[in-house]
């Protein structure tokens, strides 16, 4: 039996804000020491999996490789780079389609979310071998959890009556009211649906077929124009440049062209499928599990002190804690840079806090939270609230994060930037593209662009010409000019960009070619 581990790592996790950001989403936070898609991927390692494939967004690529490359036995992996987030039903069917292509339509997929924490990874791994049986049986496998108290913000799963063991599946509903869910804990006759699965590609894409035709096919068409790079061994990135820049841990990368992927329905494989097809099996999870959905979530997932008192754990903070109580704190003053690195570690800060009961207090570099405990859900409307916000003379876009217009570090497939200052006609930018990568052949309707180039080596395009440049050397891009650059050498390439223009914002780009298929 071939068995693969399918793990998901494409949530934004809003309710985490300001932590988890489109540049650097949630399953990069760290609970426990470890970055959640870690403990995901070291999950699969555990129920013995042949091999990885991570499914996530084309930009957070170089955070992926460099996580998975830090970890003490990295497994074998592959990837599939999402243009834009399109749920769960088409990421899962490209999954089933590359994993039937490979190695065959008997193989086992395990599918897991790149951002749910499970304590007990030996439990998890012995439910996870009763869910294969079960998947090599024909069957559509979830995991299911039994509640402890009537949440609203989980989908539930009705059986005949919570059990040790397996059973079959009589319904999936939707996210109740608060009646809905106390009426359904005291049934005794249904689980949380984890979003966690098993299953064969054969049986995943047979379901597909029956139930949601659509989705199928717009699957086959994106798998199809997709762009395979690597050369499948487990060495070597696979970029087009032929450079390996993480040696450990790609087998295969496969992007895919973006408008064949846009066009894919915008549906999770619950509706797809699984409320539809008659051999859903549910095995009962005896594990503890949390998805991490809020700060209260995230405040569980610590053992608190004789106060009631919760932290992330981070060298960095001193937290001096005066007349407080059931209060969580989150300290996160570090950038990092193109490879998931610390950069600028910083000064050791003391945060004090004085008279505060059940509050939940985060702060990052350029964000500060402070919500009582109980209003944690709510926080996806501070996000909402900053996405129609005009910040800086630039509103906010509904498909962008809130904080992407300031000053941070950003990955891109290429390597990252980090606005140093922004304001009204100008915007500078410290820039850094990786050995053997390059910018997208692109060009700006309202900005121009000075790059001064401050350390490596490579070739700017600028209009027709290419040009040869090293530390110290100045280009000028004028506003409407396609350009290119490109870091030809053996180390990283960094530039600073300065803006200038009536608007900065960085969705005025018109890309005309890009090998990461942007365009």
């Amino acid at each position: 039996m071939t068995f693969i581990s399918v793990v998901l790592s494409g949530g934004v996790g809003t309710r985490l804000w300001p932590v988890s950001r489109q540049a650097s989403p949630k399953p990069f936070m760290k609970l426990g020491g470890k970055a959640l898609l870690e403990q995901a991927i070291a999950r699969g390692q555990a129920c013995g999996t042949d091999e990885l494939l991570v499914v996530t967004n084309q930009d957070h690529l170089l955070l992926t490789q460099s996580l998975i490359d830090e970890m003490a036995d990295p497994p074998r992996t592959s990837y599939l780079l999402e243009p834009t987030g399109r749920n769960t039903a088409p990421a899962i069917a490209l999954a089933a389609l590359a994993v039937a292509k490979r190695y065959g339509t008997e193989t086992v997929m395990l599918v897991l979310p790149a951002d749910h924490l499970i304590p007990d990874t030996q439990a998890f791994a012995e439910d996870a071998l009763q869910a294969t049986r079960h998947a090599q049986q024909g069957q559509l496998v979830v995991f299911g959890i039994q509640p402890t108290s009537p949440e609203t913000g989980y989908g539930y799963i009705e059986v005949a009556q919570i059990a040790a063991t397996a059973q079959p599946v009589l319904k999936f509903v939707e996210k109740p009211d608060q009646a809905k869910a106390e009426a359904y804990l005291a049934t005794g006759r249904y689980y949380w649906n984890s979003g966690m699965f098993c299953f064969t590609a054969g049986t995943l894409l047979d379901a597909l077929a029956q139930h949601a035709p659509a989705v199928l096919q717009a699957a086959q068409h994106t798998f199809a124009t997709a762009h395979d790079s690597g050369n499948g061994t487990g060495n070597g990135t696979g970029n087009d440049s032929g450079h390996s820049a993480h040696p450990k841990s790609a087998a295969q990368i496969t992007r895919f062209e973006a408008q064949a992927f846009g066009l894919q329905p915008n549906i999770s494989i619950d509706y797809a499928i699984m409320e539809r097809a008659a051999n859903v099996m549910l095995v009962p999870a005896q594990f503890a599990w949390s998805d991490v959905g809020s700060w209260q979530a995230v405040a569980n997932a610590h053992t608190p002190d004789a106060n009631g008192n919760t932290r992330t754990a981070t060298e960095s903070m001193d937290w001096v804690a005066i007349d407080t109580t059931d209060t969580h704190i989150h300290f996160d003053h570090a950038h990092l840079d193109a490879r998931g690195q610390i950069e600028h570690p910083g000064k050791k800060r003391i945060v004090a806090t004085i008279g505060i009961k059940n509050a939940i207090v985060v702060l990052t570099p350029d964000a500060l939270l402070i919500a009582d405990k109980t209003r944690s859900q709510d926080v996806k409307k501070v996000v909402d609230a900053l996405k129609q916000r005009q910040i800086n003379n630039e509103q906010i876009q509904a498909n962008k994060a809130p904080s992407d217009l300031l000053p941070h570090t950003v990955s891109r497939p290429w390597g990252s930037y980090t606005t140093i200052k922004e304001e009204e006609g100008y915007k500078v930018k410290r820039i850094i593209v990786l050995p053997g990568q390059a910018l997208s052949l692109q060009y700006h309707h309202k900005r121009a662009e000075h790059w001064t180039v401050v350390k490596g080596q490579g070739i700017v395009q600028i209009g027709e010409i290419e040009y040869s440049t090293h530390a110290g050397e100045y280009h000028y891009i004028p506003r409407g000019e396609k350009h290119r650059l490109t870091n030809k050498g053996i180390e990283e390439l960094v530039l600073i960009e300065v803006q200038t223009g009536s608007y900065l914002g960085e969705d005025d780009i018109v890309r005309l070619q890009d090998q990461y298929g942007r365009v």
